[in-house]
């Protein structure tokens, strides 16, 4: 006789996620589809988490775990694989699922490793398309490339990194303006002085080690003086962890392994700027809000938006999000997804995507809804940035960056609230080589390995069909 399965009994865990989101009782019965009342019993351990339930926390909050059971995590794989948008035909629900792995659990783990191998071709046929793109089908990765595939494999997270750095934001003074409590730690610490240049001649800052002379020019935002100052004073602070980090990085090339240090310290600095416990906390409470979060932090729109992508801390995770910055050629020079939305990474970025709109409109936010080939909704908000660059002499930099999330999340994010509810997706695609849309008046080239189909008496917006 198959052994009956445990009955878990875990309504404190369920309690704390939810205190933990800042969500109402009423509103996270609502997500999982139950009453209020049953949620009530459930927290206070009067009925136990039945697997249905279980699937609607793992489908509401990814990230999370309240229960041991190893089943769970295979369960949730399998369901993920027979509902899977990007495969059209037959999907199946999660009751047949959960059925499924009752009653044949080598066919449903069968499915799990069919699907997985699945993905992991896309990915490659993506990466094979980013080589293109770059004109590097072969040979060894730039060094920017491998630290910028670094940063993505880990998630965009470094968790030696965000603590340290947290823990040095609370020794610095709270009653004065951050960037003049950095100016005293750096004075008092480190014997370094910090003086406001005005001539042009550094650029953005200098730091003079022999002299400890740290220069800084006047003619930037005083965020931007800011993040410079933090990203001194982590360097001076945190040479070991961050030296720990690239040490075991195990990057190819000695400038790979220089462009990590540098792209350590800087995420060092913004984890400082914004502590990951206050950060993640206040972009809840405001449902992430870029301006809200930047004025709270003294922070810039992009800075912010950065550190949105990073909250990946275990068991403490924020919403998973995608960040890019795309430049006025449509080069995408930083990119992040906590989500299944795949940059990219070497141009040709789908010109239907909003970011590119905003490149052209400088300080004013748009939001659109999106959908990918796979069927998979984003709501996303972009913004044109002009970054000044202190002088007439220098031509002010110009982008946009673009933050988002998938639809399911749309009540947490609160450019959401700027689309109807009925308003059509934009269909979008990663890159016209990969992308299958037939219909797309926006298509530079056809996808690689299609067939041509010319019908000379058919005028169209692009000039063949394919199969």
């Amino acid at each position: 006789m198959k052994p009956a399965r445990q009955r878990l009994f875990a309504g404190y865990k369920l309690r704390e996620l939810r205190n933990r989101h800042g969500i109402a009782q009423a509103a996270l019965a609502e997500r999982l589809g139950i009453s209020v009342s049953y949620l009530s019993q459930i927290e206070n351990n009067d009925r136990p988490i039945t697997p249905p339930v279980l699937l609607a926390i793992a489908r509401e909050f990814p990230f999370e775990n309240i229960e041991s059971d190893d089943q769970l995590p295979v369960l949730r794989a399998a369901v993920e694989a027979a509902t899977d948008v990007s495969v059209p035909r037959d999907r199946l629900d999660e009751d047949a699922m959960q059925r499924a792995m009752e009653q044949q659990p080598l066919l449903a783990r069968r499915l799990i490793a069919v699907h997985e191998a699945y993905r992991r071709s896309q990915e490659q046929l993506r990466v094979l398309d980013d080589r293109v793109e770059s004109g590097a089908a072969e040979g060894p990765q730039l060094p920017w490339e491998e630290v910028r595939d670094w940063f993505q494999a880990e998630g965009n997270y470094i968790d030696a990194l965000d603590r340290s750095a947290e823990v040095l934001r609370d020794t610095l003074a709270d009653n004065e303006p951050l960037d003049r409590a950095i100016e005293d730690r750096l004075r008092l610490w480190h014997a370094v002085r910090v003086e406001r240049d005005d001539s042009d001649a550094t650029g953005l800052s200098s730091f003079d080690k022999k002299a400890r002379v740290f220069r800084l020019n006047t003619g930037l935002p005083p965020e931007s003086r800011a993040f410079l100052l933090a990203n001194l004073l982590v360097r001076l602070e945190l040479p070991n962890e961050m030296r720990l980090v690239a040490k075991n990085a195990e990057l190819a090339t000695d400038a790979a392994r220089e462009l990590l240090s540098v792209g350590l310290a800087n995420y060092a600095a913004g984890a400082m700027l914004m502590p990951y416990g206050a950060f993640r906390a206040q972009a809840q409470e405001v449902r992430h809000d870029i301006d809200r979060l930047r004025q709270r932090f003294g922070v810039s729109f992009e800075q912010a938006c950065h550190r949105l992508s990073t909250l990946q801390r275990p068991g403490d995770v924020g919403l998973p999000v995608f960040f890019c910055r795309v430049d006025m050629a449509g080069n995408i020079t930083k990119r992040h997804s906590a989500t299944r939305l795949q940059f990219a990474r070497f141009g040709g970025a789908c010109p239907l995507w909003v970011v590119h709109e905003a490149v052209a409109i400088p300080d004013r936010v748009l939001v659109q809804r999106a959908e990918m080939p796979d069927g998979t909704r984003y709501v996303s908000m972009a913004k044109g940035l002009v970054k000044p660059s202190g002088s007439f002499a220098r031509t002010p930099r110009r982008y946009a960056v673009a933050l988002g999330c998938e639809e399911e999340h749309a009540a947490d994010f609160v450019y959401a609230d700027a689309l109807g509810s009925n308003e059509a997706a934009t269909p979008i695609g990663t890159s016209c080589r990969i992308c299958p849309r037939r219909n797309c008046d926006q298509r530079a080239f056809p996808p690689a390995a299609s067939i041509i189909e010319i019908d000379p008496d058919v005028r169209a917006a692009v000039p063949y069909s394919f199969r």
